[in-house]
């Protein structure tokens, strides 16, 4: 079964595409098929992938516009050995064109049902705000990740972020719902940083990853390379937790996999008393 988990945290600058790419990365060494989603106008997450954002012919706003087809714009990243939907600056003027389609919440997710049975996870990294370009990676998502730094100002950030998905899920995406928090550029020097990771864990318990993404400078190198962390530094802090986090989320997914299929599985005939 498909995962669609979007990358979101309407805070800038707090490692939300650096998640996404080494997310991705990870997820693609522990065997996965991974299609990453470039829903930022910046590329940033085109470019960390080592695909260059000037030189493309299509991308996630042809898409989005209805110009071509998913298939047709998804390119592969030699570094990292995943797909990507990639996207530049050409994405800005999708906000102001998806005003006049119907259902425009829903454009990425239409197009996402025609390639989701290639891939095992498909990740969305989408721009640090709420526009109609996240409102469309959520309504494609099953599940939110959200990556956030253990400081005072990023737990009032957390809260709006988490009514604006529950406003998206009354709304628009039933099956949306928080998948877990990644504590990322995270210093155990710093105090503060210590109280906050235990504030979160005793306020959200089980939805807080046990993978905490160390501040590394090695991750903040590897995308002027063109690669994610964990290829660019395999042997570094950074990239080790975030192998470490895809195979946490796998084991996450298949957890809640098999508690479905159990709760959905036939009564065998000697638990049913009619047997008796």
């Amino acid at each position: 079964m498909t995962r669609i988990f979007v990358v979101a945290n309407q805070k800038g600058g707090v490692g939300k595409t650096t998640t996404t790419v080494n997310l991705a990365a990870a997820l693609a060494r522990h065997g996965q098929r991974t299609l990453l989603v470039d829903l930022d106008p910046q590329g940033n997450a085109t470019m960390g992938s080592g695909i260059d954002k000037r030189k493309l012919v299509r991308t996630v706003y042809h898409v989005l516009i209805g110009l071509c087809d998913i298939a047709e714009a998804t390119l592969w990243s030699d570094s990292g050995k995943y797909a990507v939907l990639p996207a530049n600056r050409e994405l800005a003027g999708a906000e102001v064109e998806l005003v006049d389609f119907e259902a425009r919440e829903t454009r990425l997710a239409e197009a996402l049902g025609a390639v989701r049975d290639r891939y095992d996870f498909i990740l969305i990294d989408c721009p640090p705000s709420l526009s109609m370009l996240t409102l469309n990676g959520f309504c494609a998502a099953q599940g939110v990740i959200i990556p956030m730094q253990c400081e005072y100002f990023a737990l009032e950030g957390l809260s709006d972020l988490v009514n604006t998905i529950r406003k998206v899920h009354a709304n628009f995406n039933t099956d949306l719902q928080v998948i877990g928090l990644l504590r990322v550029m995270f210093d155990p020097r710093v105090t503060l940083s210590q109280q906050v990771s235990a504030q979160l864990e005793q306020h959200f318990g089980g939805k807080v990853f046990r993978t905490i993404i160390p501040r590394n400078v090695r991750l903040a190198e590897a995308p002027s390379h063109g690669q994610p962390g964990v290829v660019f530094d395999p042997q570094s802090k950074g990239a080790r937790a975030y192998l470490e986090f895809g195979a946490e989320l796998i084991e996450r997914v298949r957890a809640v996999e098999a508690v479905r299929r159990a709760a959905n599985r036939p009564a065998a005939a000697s638990d049913d008393p009619r047997s008796e």
